[in-house]
């Protein structure tokens, strides 16, 4: 029979010797901080006072920044952001002016000349007009299309498409002379027109322009209506305002 010291001891043998095995690795590894043996702190997280690290654990590698560092107190920090911002608000500002769309206006200035064709049962006229197109972007517009549609009394005489203007560059202004061709085919003007009786035929003509531009990836149509006297009896080539 056994005797009750030495069931003792068998039983408390494996925690004795699990108890050394650590002493003696935790022995092995210098404290955390330390240079040699002397433990002045805790283990070192990664390389455990070594000095080295184990292959196959560099993405484990903590790096320790002491709390008064400079670097973690970067200095003039509110200096910088607001020069930032305010660097930042004064290009959204210019880019703002510089591409704001502003107006582009159509204005018939004068008529230039009229020419009369007397045929039998029609009278033909050539109208020639000056107008301005003002672009106050600064950005150039391209011209998608311009019409007119000139009536009188009433009565649309012809539809013109002028072809010639493609494009008016930024801050400028530019003058374009368009003919306008006006059959009048109506019995009551071409008798009214063709009155030697009387000395002045005066017609009331309104020319209705249509113009559709293009800039800054969006399109509009400007619509101007301008109202002008033209003489039906005889050639006139004196240039006189619109009205």
């Amino acid at each position: 029979m056994d005797s009750p010291g030495v069931s003792g001891v068998m039983t408390q043998g494996p925690e004795l010797t699990n108890g050394m095995e650590k002493t003696r690795t935790l022995k092995q590894f210098p404290s955390y901080g330390s240079i040699n043996e002397n433990p002045t702190g805790e283990t070192c997280p990664t390389c455990r006072g070594t000095g080295r690290i184990p292959r196959g654990h560099k993405d484990q590698l903590v790096a320790v920044i002491p709390c008064n560092d400079v670097r973690l107190k970067p200095r003039r920090t509110k200096l910088y952001v607001c020069v930032s911002m305010a660097v930042c608000l004064l290009v959204c500002c210019l880019i703002l002016f510089f591409l704001f769309p502003r107006s582009v206006s159509l204005t018939p200035v004068s008529v230039l000349s009229v020419m009369v064709y007397f045929t039998p049962g029609m009278v033909n006229m050539e109208v020639t007009n000056l107008i301005n197109i003002t672009n106050e972007n600064f950005v150039p517009i391209q011209i998608v299309g311009f019409s007119i549609q000139s009536v009188v009394t009433n009565i649309v005489v012809s539809k013109t498409k002028i072809s010639n203007i493609t494009a008016i560059q930024s801050r400028s202004q530019k003058s374009y002379t368009i003919q306008i061709h006006l059959p009048i085919v109506d019995p009551g003007l071409d008798t009214f027109c063709k009155m030697s009786s009387i000395k002045i035929h005066t017609l009331f003509l309104e020319l209705q322009m249509t113009l559709n531009i293009s800039y800054l990836s969006h399109t509009e149509q400007l619509s101007v209506n301008s109202f002008e006297f033209i003489d039906c009896g005889t050639n006139s080539t004196i240039p006189h305002p619109v009205r």
